[in-house]
């Protein structure tokens, strides 16, 4: 029986998941949004969960034991200078798992985890890719006028077809 045996395996030793999910956590505080399979997101929802937490409190005591799971010194101050405040009021559930379909290699379903407090500007842009993600747009908005001039152009263009190939009929004659 599995008594108060809480946790997922993720088939993986200990030292490979709990390092796994050290990984992951930092990658989750850098980016504040990862895609990832289902199990570990609800693995990894648990493990971010009491970091932030700790984060909250914001002792030294605790950011030393918050430096234990998030090796990185720049995340680490990321995530007690401004990830803390952010979450400050909000007594729990700083994760969200959003469910984006299946993996196509193996079929593994597979699910966004983020931040439920993300700054705006990142939640458009996508994170690191802001610059990008900015042009990308752009350019989706910029095609549909084209779009519309482009038949008057085509439809410009066959008359001018047409002229051409009377003045060919009318070389050959």
């Amino acid at each position: 029986m599995k008594h108060r045996v809480v946790g997922r395996r993720l088939d993986r030793t200990t030292e490979h998941r709990t390092a796994m999910l050290r990984n992951m956590v930092t990658s989750l505080f850098r980016h504040e949004r990862i895609v990832t399979t289902t199990p570990k997101a609800k693995e990894l929802k648990r493990f971010a969960d009491k970091v932030i937490t700790l984060a909250k409190r914001g002792s030294a005591h605790h950011r030393r034991l918050a430096n234990r799971e998030v090796k990185d010194v720049e995340v680490l101050n990321k995530l007690f200078d401004s990830l803390a405040g952010r979450f400050k009021a909000r007594p729990g559930g700083y994760t969200r798992i959003v469910r984006v379909g299946r993996r196509v290699g193996d079929n593994a379903e597979m699910a966004v985890i983020e931040l439920v407090d993300r700054a705006p500007a990142q939640a458009e842009g996508e994170g690191e890719g802001e610059g990008e993600g900015e042009k990308k747009t752009a350019k989706a908005k910029e095609p549909k006028a084209p779009k519309a001039k482009a038949p008057k152009k085509a439809a410009a263009a066959k008359p001018k077809a047409k002229a051409k190939a009377k003045a060919k009929k009318g070389a050959e004659e």
